[in-house]
C-alpha cells in the first residue's frame, strides 16, 4: 500500500514538473526570449551598474531633500498600517468565527477583507488616481486598503486561534459580548495582532517606493525623477537609503517582537 502511494506520489510530481518545463518553454517561444542573449545581457547590467549608479560628492549634496522625501514616505506608512489596524480589528471581531455577531456581518466583513486584500497596492494606486491624482492622500489611501485587507485576516486567524477556547468557556458562564472582547479577546490576542501592524509597516515601507513613483510622491518621486533624468548617482544613493532604512526598521521591528512575545 505504501509502495503504491510512493509512485503515485513520484507519478504526479513527474506529471508537474513535466508541466512546468512545458509552460516554460511555450512562454519563452511566445515571448521570443533567449537565455544565451539574457544571461549575456544581465553580466553587461551588472557591469554598468558597478561603472555608474553609485553616488558621488554632487549626490550627495541631494542628501537633505532625500531623507525629507524618505520621512514622508515612512509617515504615510506608518499612519496608513495604523488606521488600517483600527478599521481591522472591528471587521476581525466581526468576522471571525469565535466573535461573529451573526452570520450575515461575518461573511460581509469576510468578503469586503477578500477583495480588499486581493487587489495589489500598485493597482489600488492606479485605481485612487482618478479620483485624488498625484498626491500624499492617494499614496496613503492606496496602502490604507492593501493593509486592511491584509490586516483584517491575520486578525481573524489571530483571533480564532488564540481566543477559540476561551470565548467558549466565559459564554458558557454567561457572560456579555462586550466584557468578552475586552477582557479576554483583545488581551489575549493584543501581542500577535501588534506583531502583524510591525510586520505590515515594514512591507508598507517598502511597496510606498513603488506606490511614490504612480502618486509622484515621497521618497519613490525622487528615485523616478533622477533615474528619468538620467542622474544616476543621486539615483543610487535613493536606493542606499531606502535598503538601510528597511534594515533599521526590520531591527527595530525584531526588537519589539522580542519584547511582546
Amino acid at each position: 500500500m505504501q509502495a503504491d502511494i510512493f509512485l503515485k506520489r513520484r507519478r504526479n510530481f513527474s506529471l508537474i514538473f513535466l508541466l512546468l518545463i512545458a509552460f516554460t518553454y511555450l512562454s519563452m517561444y511566445i515571448t521570443e526570449f533567449q537565455i544565451v542573449k539574457g544571461l549575456t545581457s544581465f553580466t553587461k547590467a551588472v557591469q554598468w551598474a558597478f561603472s555608474n549608479f553609485f553616488p558621488d560628492a554632487k549626490a550627495m549634496e541631494k542628501l537633505p531633500d532625500i531623507l525629507d522625501k524618505l520621512l514622508e514616505t515612512v509617515l504615510i506608512s506608518i499612519s496608513s498600517t495604523t488606521i488600517a489596524a483600527i478599521f481591522a480589528t472591528f471587521f476581525a471581531l466581526c468576522g471571525s468565527k469565535s466573535t461573529k455577531i451573526n452570520g450575515l456581518l461575518s461573511t460581509i466583513s469576510r468578503g469586503i477583507a477578500t477583495i480588499s486584500r486581493n487587489i495589489p497596492v500598485a493597482a489600488w494606486a492606479m485605481i485612487l488616481l482618478f479620483s485624488f491624482g498625484q498626491s500624499s492622500i492617494t499614496g496613503f489611501f492606496a496602502l490604507f486598503f492593501a493593509s486592511f485587507g491584509f490586516l483584517t485576516r491575520s486578525f481573524m486567524e489571530t483571533i480564532d486561534e488564540v481566543s477559540n477556547s476561551s470565548v467558549e468557556a466565559l459564554r458558557a458562564t454567561g457572560a456579555q459580548y462586550f466584557p468578552i472582547i475586552f477582557q479576554s479577546v483583545i488581551p489575549s490576542s493584543l501581542p500577535q495582532m501588534i506583531s502583524w501592524v510591525l510586520f505590515e509597516i515594514e512591507t508598507n515601507i517598502r511597496s510606498a517606493t513603488l506606490v511614490g513613483i504612480l502618486t509622484g510622491t515621497g521618497i519613490g518621486f525622487s528615485f523616478d525623477l533622477y533615474y528619468k533624468s538620467s542622474n544616476y548617482s543621486a539615483a543610487s544613493l535613493v536606493v542606499i537609503v531606502i535598503v538601510l532604512t528597511v534594515f533599521v526598521i526590520e531591527y527595530l521591528s525584531n526588537s519589539i517582537r522580542r519584547v511582546i512575545l
